[in-house]
């Protein structure tokens, strides 16, 4: 089995201008828990998950992804990590130290391919968490996040060769080559999805619910608030997981799922699947179909925050 130094996803770091009206929808119809505050800066948890937060909510003049941050085992492991990335040349924005974010925790940032900050952490205080009970239909826990790349296959190539992320399915077709990589770092199917999007972006961020009863609960209940569903629900092939898809208040695409298949990894070898397969997107059949105007929303607004990083 590979030896790996990230373990899982940590949070999603977001930036908006109506930073009042993200807050109210995070917090009271998406489910999830504010655990630290500070003027024009929320950090969310999902009360199933002992991680201390899982999305960090910063206003700002322009929306934009903050960072995406990962876990490690051990304080060794983050300064390899650091370590090997600047043997590669990858642009480091710090140096391993002490976290000042709600848990602490020891970490460092840095760019990806794409520009995007990163960041690698471990020791991060557990936060005092529960039981979802049955019926109850909150998230979890973060499951996924999937990120819009204008170069699918050099933005995975350099998380397989950095990151150690590796492939476990991908959608395409030969007239458009891969259109999505799922990538893992655990058993768990996928933590990371690469989209092909005509620029850099936020495609998804997705959050684990308790089942399946749970997972159509709370995509009732968003229905019934109003919130905008995009698709679903539906199950998709590749990791067999459900999938209803909302827009939080500045169009950022959002995601209630459970049931994401886990992989015996000596033994796994990747699918190529295909969208003219209408399994691919919707097993069930239940979803509405994927359709340009879907597409378009999932490829979200141009992340002007991102660093032109150099080619690595």
């Amino acid at each position: 089995m590979t030896q790996r130094l990230l373990t899982h996803l940590r949070h999603v770091d977001l930036a908006v201008p109506d930073y009042e009206a993200q807050l109210d929808f995070y917090r009271g119809l998406w489910g999830l828990v504010p655990v630290a505050q500070d003027p024009g800066i929320s950090f969310l948890a999902a009360e199933g998950s002992p991680e201390h937060y899982v999305v960090r909510l910063r206003r700002a003049e322009e929306k934009r992804l903050d960072l995406l941050s990962f876990g490690a085992a051990t304080r060794a492991d983050v300064d390899t990590l650091a370590e090997r990335l600047l043997a590669q040349s990858v642009p480091l924005i710090s140096r391993p130290d002490t976290l000042q974010t709600p848990g602490g925790g020891y970490g460092f940032r840095f760019f990806d391919i794409d520009g995007r900050t990163v960041e690698v952490s471990t020791q991060v205080e557990a936060r005092r968490h529960r039981k979802i009970e049955e019926k109850e239909s909150i998230p979890v826990r973060l499951s996924h996040v999937v990120v819009n790349s204008p170069d699918i296959a050099a933005t995975r190539a350099w998380y397989e060769r950095h990151l150690d992320f590796a492939l476990s399915d991908a959608i395409g077709s030969p007239h458009t080559g891969d259109v999505m990589n799922f990538m893992r770092i655990s058993s768990q199917h996928h933590s990371l999805g690469i989209a092909a999007g005509p620029h850099t972006s936020v495609h998804h961020v997705s959050f684990e619910m308790r089942g399946l009863d749970e997972f159509m609960r709370g995509t009732g209940r968003l229905l019934r608030a109003g919130a905008h569903m995009t698709w679903g629900p539906g199950r998709h092939l590749a990791g067999d997981n459900t999938f209803s898809y909302f827009l939080d208040p500045h169009g950022n695409t959002l995601e209630y799922t459970t049931e994401m298949e886990t992989l015996d990894e000596d033994t796994w070898h990747p699918h190529q699947y295909t969208f003219m397969d209408d399994d691919v997107s919707d097993q069930w059949g239940t979803a509405n179909p994927m359709t340009e105007v879907i597409a378009k929303e999932q490829h979200n607004d141009v992340d002007r925050g991102v660093f032109v990083a150099p080619p690595v």
